[in-house]
């Protein structure tokens, strides 16, 4: 059986996961939309630093994360001008810290998925005087849905496998920042390898089938659009 602080652990990173991926989806899709369609000297150096976390080690990024976010830190700074004080080591923090590390895993895919889309569609929709948000809504959205729900999907997953950032900006506090990676790391470094076995086999059954059902997803819209 899992301990109850093991089942905090799976809560804390479920409710980690979901704000997370909600928030990249709304500020991802407008960064996306504009590096699909812009034709700017600086669509090169946009999305370079968009993928980012995919070379950078999490503790690098955690490490200016922490310093940006601490209290000399313009990020800082700027939360304690608006009473909210520094969000190092607070489940605000953490939400913060993933959407950098995770945000390219949402805004390639919806990027990817619009670009397939071309031009074409949306000059037909400009001609019937659809101005940009009805060409957003009835075109780009229905059309995109596969690489939205791709982005959604590897933006919670990967949200909920973090190790280093969270442990760089989140520290280790039950309740507040020990998510399921952090947590398995205690059990390790306790010697408790019984309680490490059921949450790194958790982790390994969650992340198989939601492979299997991003590929399974990925097959049937493939056959679907070669019908």
């Amino acid at each position: 059986m899992l301990s109850a602080s093991d089942l905090e652990a799976i809560w804390l990173t479920i409710r980690v996961a979901t704000t997370v991926t909600i928030i990249l989806l709304l500020i991802g899709t407008p960064i996306a939309w504009w590096l699909a369609r812009t034709h700017s000297r600086l669509k090169g150096p946009i999305s370079a630093i968009v993928a980012l976390p995919l070379v950078l080690p999490p503790t690098v990024l955690g490490f200016y994360l922490l310093i940006a976010m601490g209290p000399n830190g313009f990020i800082g700074q700027l939360t304690q001008e608006l009473g909210l004080g520094t969000l190092p080591f607070t489940f605000w923090g953490l939400i913060v810290a993933s959407v950098f590390y995770s945000l390219p895993f949402v805004v390639q895919p919806i990027q990817n998925a619009i670009e397939a889309i071309g031009e074409r569609p949306l000059e037909v929709a400009a001609t019937l005087r659809a101005n940009s948000w009805d060409r957003f809504f009835t075109i780009v959205l229905p059309l995109a849905k596969p690489g939205f729900i791709t982005a959604a999907i590897l933006g919670f997953t990967h949200t909920v496998g973090e190790f280093g950032v969270v442990l760089m900006i989140g520290g280790n506090i039950p309740g507040q920042t020990r998510v399921i990676s952090v947590q398995i790391y205690d059990h390790v470094e306790a010697l408790e390898y019984d309680q490490a076995h059921k949450l790194a086999a958790i982790m390994i059954i969650f992340s198989f089938l939601v492979l299997l059902s991003l590929y399974s997803f990925q097959r049937k819209n493939t056959l679907w659009g070669a019908k």
